[in-house]
């Protein structure tokens, strides 16, 4: 496990050096890399490029890699988090409505008068992160029946409420059509897009995606305990409902943290999870850092690859995670030819 995690995170630190330094501008990587060690004050190159490139770096293209970076790590862990409490190989960060909540936030940013809640962060992000978590709590309301919520109820809920909100946000889009609306946007926005323009909006998201994923990794023996099912987790002495639900709130914590400057990224959280889980097991001590590293390795690449494909125009990045990630994923999984282990 020590040796996967370290392949791991060599990996991550190339994949953020080869998406700086790739673009209109080609960056040299030990220029990258002196800049980067210059910025922290600890160092001093002498510079022997021109400034532009430190504006680039900083300003421009590291922005969106970090954003990349963060995202890509918490739709992992959310993922390995959902299936581990659903027990559910087919679960991810989206199936309990988070999609269709931030989904709606976002709708209604753009058809409301506002652009920016102040000038720092995009009414977009603010509305997709409360429409998010909003919706998790909604649903899991519903679900909750005598104290206790099931896992067969929390999913029939979650497919409901996802459906009766896309059929609200097509509603809205019926009701106020305007000639300025910008419908390219908000299609990049729900088709996925690391559209992120400072630094700010990724601090805040990195601030909630770290705190989430401290609170993941202190629950790993809950998710263990619960991956035996649900009676054997009340035999250890485990208050089994209010674990899950603690655990639903940090996994939608993270998706809505990382939806709010990403819009919505499909199959992150559902191939690097069942990926790790296939080259580690499915002990989450082990799992959760793994899929968080992977997770970030597959965004960023991702990233890169659909800002460089047509360049200089850009695709939706969410395009690139499934038509590279399922067949990875399929053919890893024949490759295997063992039985799925919890």
């Amino acid at each position: 496990m020590p040796i996967i995690l370290c392949v791991l995170s060599i990996s991550l630190l190339l994949a953020l050096l080869l998406s700086v330094s790739v673009g209109s501008t080609a960056i040299p990587l030990a220029t990258i890399v002196k800049v980067v060690l210059n910025g922290t004050r600890l160092f001093h190159f002498v510079p022997s490029w021109d400034s532009s490139i430190e504006v680039i770096i900083w300003n421009v293209r590291m922005p969106v890699v970090v954003g990349s970076a963060l995202v890509g790590a918490a739709l992992a862990v959310a993922g390995a988090l959902f299936q581990g409490i659903l027990r559910n190989p087919l679960a991810d960060p989206f199936l309990i409505g988070t999609s269709s909540g931030a989904a709606l936030g976002a709708t209604l940013s753009f058809i409301l008068p506002v652009a920016a809640l102040g000038t720092l962060f995009p009414a977009t992000a603010v509305l997709a992160f409360v429409g998010a978590i909003l919706t998790v709590l909604f649903v899991y309301a519903l679900a909750r029946v005598q104290g206790q919520t099931p896992v067969v109820t929390l999913l029939l809920a979650g497919v409901v409420v996802n459906s009766v909100l896309v059929a609200l946000q097509t509603l809205l889009l019926s009701l106020f059509p305007r000639a300025d609306f910008p419908f390219q946007a908000l299609f990049n926005w729900l088709s996925g897009e690391i559209a992120v323009t400072s630094w700010y909006p990724v601090l805040i998201a990195a601030v909630l995606v770290l705190l989430g994923l401290v609170l993941a990794l202190s629950l790993t023996r809950v998710l263990d305990a619960l991956a035996l099912g649900e009676e054997s987790a009340t035999a250890l002495g485990l208050n089994v409902e209010a674990w899950k639900f603690g655990i639903v709130v940090v996994a939608s914590l993270m998706t809505a943290a990382a939806v709010s400057i990403s819009g919505l990224i499909g199959f992150v959280g559902l191939v690097t999870p069942h990926v790790m889980r296939l080259l580690l097991g499915p002990e989450h001590r082990s799992l959760l850092p793994a899929s968080a590293l992977g997770g970030a390795i597959f965004l960023i690449l991702a990233d890169l690859l659909s800002r460089t494909v047509i360049a200089p125009a850009v695709l939706p990045v969410g395009i690139f995670t499934a038509l590279v990630g399922a067949p990875f994923f399929l053919f890893l999984l024949r490759r295997s030819k063992r039985e799925y282990r919890w």
